[in-house]
């Protein structure tokens, strides 16, 4: 690897179950693959305080506070306002709000999904935060939520699959597409092709380890350390060089989430 290259996972659950036996191993490991900094995003409640404690020992780790919607049945709308008051003492490494989102491929109620979002999305604004979104056979009621509820600081759409107009309609709303394992995928045409076309000052690179796992290791745990297996495969299928690359995904990481290089 070129020692020049450096990475950034904007989207790597660091604080699940593969990664806690031995943590510092873990992120060693990704460091030695050139991955310099690593965004933890939230589920709900339950992992707000691991997450911020592993901002806290390790400086290569920062972190967003949110609800995700497969978790929503475990929660109220109410506790919301424990997310603001949570965002209003928190440390500077919290620097976005998320994962949040829809997903209507899971049976938790759409209405109950967007009453969470929308709240979401007004909490980013009045905390002037970016967005980390989650979106799954949602896009054309999160686009019309987007619209109507307009993030000022704008965000990421997390975890991106899809074709080069659906994403456009993100980015024309401020948002940037985070490019994950599937590009790493031979068959995944469509998107593969989206990214191939987009704006490059539109790309940020994440894992979403230990879920979406890259092509040739399905069925294990994904890895922070992936990062560079996905940042291969984006310069393969790019015109630009790889140090432009990864300059440009490097300064668009800390450009979404207001972080110094």
């Amino acid at each position: 690897m070129n020692d020049s290259i450096r990475l950034f996972d904007t989207h790597c659950h660091f604080d699940f179950e593969p990664f806690r036996q031995h943590f510092s191993d873990e992120l060693e490991a990704a460091k030695n693959q050139g991955v310099e900094k690593i965004l933890i995003p939230s589920i709900g409640m339950k992992n707000w305080a691991e997450i911020q404690r592993l901002s806290i020992q390790h400086d290569e780790i920062s972190y967003a506070l949110g609800f995700h919607p497969y978790f929503l049945n475990d929660y109220l709308i109410e506790d919301i306002d424990e997310l603001e008051r949570e965002l209003q003492v928190s440390p500077t490494k919290c620097v976005a709000i998320g994962e949040c989102g829809l997903d209507f491929a899971i049976d938790i109620d759409p209405l109950q999904q967007e009453a969470f979002f929308i709240r979401q999305i007004q909490l980013a604004n009045l905390m002037k935060l970016p967005l980390i979104l989650h979106c799954r056979k949602a896009h054309n009621r999160m686009i019309q939520l987007l619209k109507k509820h307009r993030p000022e600081k704008g965000g990421v759409l997390h975890g991106f699959s899809g074709s080069y107009q659906q994403a456009m309609n993100f980015v024309a709303l401020g948002f940037y597409i985070g490019v994950g394992g599937v590009i790493t995928y031979p068959r995944a045409n469509k998107t593969r092709q989206a990214i191939a076309c987009l704006p490059l000052t539109s790309l940020v690179l994440e894992t979403d380890a230990p879920d979406m796992p890259i092509n040739g290791c399905q069925g294990r745990a994904n890895h922070p350390k992936n990062v560079i297996n996905i940042f291969d495969e984006l310069v393969l299928i790019r015109k630009e060089t790889e140090q432009t690359v990864a300059s440009q995904v490097w300064e668009n990481s800390h450009s979404l989430f207001a972080m110094c290089e």
